[in-house]
């Protein structure tokens, strides 16, 4: 059996945007319950959750980590969570399994879009919540209007629990309305407090936002909105209890306060968190397929079920080799066991479990209904995949990946790494589905996608690192294509004699344009014989290689239809090689008059922006050559729908960052080919032939 049974598990994550102090909340929980003996510190690289050296550069969260504590007799497993944009993904998967989250407002910037972000995808997959105001020992902190900004911004009605004792330099602790007591701290970093009356000076402010409380846990309760009714307050066992039947159904979010760094109100946060949040039982019944059918298949959160649970997150370390992070939905998981993965219909051998402790892991001998392992070396799972029992089989729906937004060509910086480049590039997408790899026909590079530039910049010296490839990145180019406007009839004839069997193909062929994305037709209306049937095939393997290389820009040719009408032929010195070589000449001969146009690749965009952006973000589109097809309100935002040229898009994540103060997102993919503008067209060419 499992150390813990599911009923006192807490699996939560603490979310926010990037810089509200999330990783120094998990440093403060970790050192007040003794999991830790020193209180990590993002700053100075001593965080427990921190530890990838990309991160320790950058003093930011990248991908999510785990860790675990005892609070109360119950055990907690905390994940941190990225908040910058460009890795908001993998707080997405996260979210996908766990059963709560706390999260941070800061007291000094309120909601950012981020945030935001994270809120509707917690909605989305039902996560409860609770919040934390920050930094309310910080120069400008302000406690209402922070949880005002929340009000509004996530659209949500609030039940402050904790009110803090002063701000910025005045700030000495917090007040806890359930219990009406006072907490003042040290300050030492240590979470150490005395318990006291309400200060004199609060007492009126506390009783008012008390009321207002009782008022809020009453209002979401039938039984307690009776018996407030009756008698005009709640106990305090009544409020632990509506507070938690709120939070659970989502009616309010009970707010706490106070400073993750300074490790002030962190000790009462855990308190909540034990209180409020969901245990696994409280989120209930997981509900899939059978593997191959459409029958509905379902499992508690039971040791008796079979076992079952899902695959959220990959980490590859080249040398520990691969951990797969499982949420156990169901049953009970042991070592040296066999489980089943219906997605790829393998059998995966189970030898150790781990509890993930930041980089450490800790052997563990189950895990039982709720928990969060670590499985490693796992031959077929990926991120995403069901491990169920072998006899009793059942499907989770996967959460599809993010579309990237962003691409850059990548170089080798050194000759005959490609193999090694390719191999950690796959072990990279393992571990984040987000990203994408391919190799361009048309451009013959290896151009790499993600979700931003920093995204990318972090692949990239994960890569070297990890397995030892250096590559740069670069703009890729832009695969554009040609066509023809014009129609014209030509004769292709390639004679030679040079002594002994000489070779001819003499050929007329007809061009003419297509309607856009009709691609290429090849058509044989030859009578008589004049071209024999054999030759035929060759001819139009001749003008399809011809087509590889434009005459504008040496990019492919399309939407053409090639008619072969006429020719000659000679018994003895015509071959399938003549009339191919025939058939090119034609083809290069008829692009003096068929007027040759450019054409480049337009993107369907998708830009999600506050409302006070959208003038700037639309005439900012207008002006890359974009066509906004329509908008779309969203809640406090305005979704814009518009086809832009692939080149005034390729760097376009940073522009609207930059455009839209980080609030604005996007997603685009490839529409359609279009014609570029004759003025554009020479502007193009010219660059082209500086490159």
């Amino acid at each position: 059996m499992s150390k813990y049974d599911t009923s006192t598990l807490r699996n939560f994550g603490v979310v926010a945007h990037n810089n509200a102090g999330k990783t120094s909340l998990v440093e403060a929980m970790l050192f007040d319950s003794g999991m830790t003996k020193k209180l990590g510190k993002v700053t100075d690289g001593s965080s427990a959750m921190d530890f990838e050296e990309e991160e320790i550069k950058r003093g930011m969260t990248l991908g999510a980590s785990l860790n675990h504590c005892v609070w109360n007799k119950h055990n907690l497993n905390i994940v941190d969570t990225p908040g910058v944009s460009n890795f908001l993904h993998d707080t997405r998967r996260c979210l996908r399994v766990l059963g709560g989250a706390v999260v941070i407002v800061s007291a000094i910037s309120g909601v950012k879009s981020q945030t935001r972000k994270i809120w509707e995808w917690c909605d989305k997959f039902e996560v409860p919540r609770i919040a934390f105001v920050n930094k309310m020992d910080r120069e400008r902190a302000d406690f209402l209007k922070a949880v005002d900004d929340m009000e509004k911004s996530l659209g949500v009605r609030s039940a402050i629990v904790t009110l803090p004792i002063g701000a910025a330099e005045d700030f000495r602790g917090t007040i806890d309305l359930v219990k009406m007591k006072a907490r003042l701290y040290e300050f030492d970093e240590s979470g150490t407090y005395k318990e006291v009356d309400i200060p004199a000076d609060m007492r009126e402010e506390a009783e008012s936002l008390r009321l207002q409380l009782v008022e809020t846990i009453a209002e979401a309760d039938d039984a307690l909105m009776e018996k407030y009714l009756e008698e005009e307050d709640l106990s305090e066992a009544e409020l632990l209890h509506g507070l938690r039947e709120g939070t659970l159904t989502g009616v309010f979010i009970p707010v706490f306060c106070g400073s993750a760094l300074a490790n002030v109100g962190v000790r009462q946060l855990l308190d909540y968190v034990v209180a409020c949040l969901p245990s696994p039982l409280d989120k209930g019944m997981q509900v899939g397929t059978l593997p191959g059918k459409d029958e509905v298949a379902e499992r508690t959160p039971s040791e008796a079920d079979p076992f079952s649970g899902m695959v959220f997150k990959t980490i590859n370390d080249p040398y520990a080799g691969k951990l797969s992070l499982v949420r156990v939905y169901s049953g009970t998981l042991h070592p040296d066991s066999s489980v089943l993965n219906p997605n790829r219909d393998e059998k995966e051998r189970i030898g150790h479990i781990f509890l993930m402790a930041g980089k450490e892991q800790q052997d563990v001998q189950s895990a039982v209904a709720g928990e969060i392992v670590a499985l490693p070396k796992l031959k077929y799972t990926a991120t995403g995949d069901t491990l169920c029992d072998l006899q009793k089989p059942i499907l989770y729906e996967p959460l599809v990946p993010l579309r990237p937004i962003i691409s850059f060509a990548i170089e080798s910086t050194k000759k005959g790494d490609e193999d090694k480049i390719y191999t950690g590039l796959q072990k990279l997408m393992e571990e984040d589905p987000t990203l994408r790899v391919v190799r361009d026909d048309e451009t013959h590079e290896m151009v790499l996608s993600g979700m931003g530039q920093v995204h990318l910049e972090v692949a990239v010296e994960r890569l070297k690192r990890k397995y030892g490839a250096d590559v740069t990145l670069k703009e890729p180019k832009v695969p554009y294509r040609e066509t023809i406007s014009a129609s014209a009839e030509v004769q292709g004839k390639h004679k030679k004699q040079s002594g002994g069997r000489g070779q001819f193909g003499d050929v007329w062929i007809k061009l003419e344009p297509l309607p856009r994305g009709s691609g290429f037709e090849f058509v044989d209306k030859v009578v008589g014989g004049v071209v024999p049937r054999n030759y035929i095939p060759a001819v139009e393997k001749g003008v399809i290689e011809a087509m590889r290389s434009g005459p504008l820009t040496g990019n492919q040719l399309v939407d053409l239809r090639a008619t072969l009408y006429d020719g000659s032929h000679h018994s003895v010195d015509s071959s399938e090689m003549a009339f191919k070589i025939a058939g090119s000449i034609a083809f290069k001969k008829a692009m003096e008059s068929c007027k040759p146009v450019l054409l480049e690749p337009i993107m369907h965009i998708e830009v999600t922006v506050p409302d006070d952006c959208i003038g700037d973000v639309i005439g900012d589109l207008n002006s890359r050559r974009g066509k906004v097809n329509g908008v779309e309100p969203q809640a406090k935002a305005q979704t814009i729908r518009a086809e832009v040229p692939m080149a005034e898009v390729l760097r376009y994540a940073p522009e609207l960052r930059s455009m839209t103060s980080d609030r604005g997102m996007f997603s685009m993919e490839f529409e359609k080919y279009e014609s570029v503008p004759s003025h554009q067209t020479s502007k193009i060419l010219a660059d082209l032939g500086k490159a």
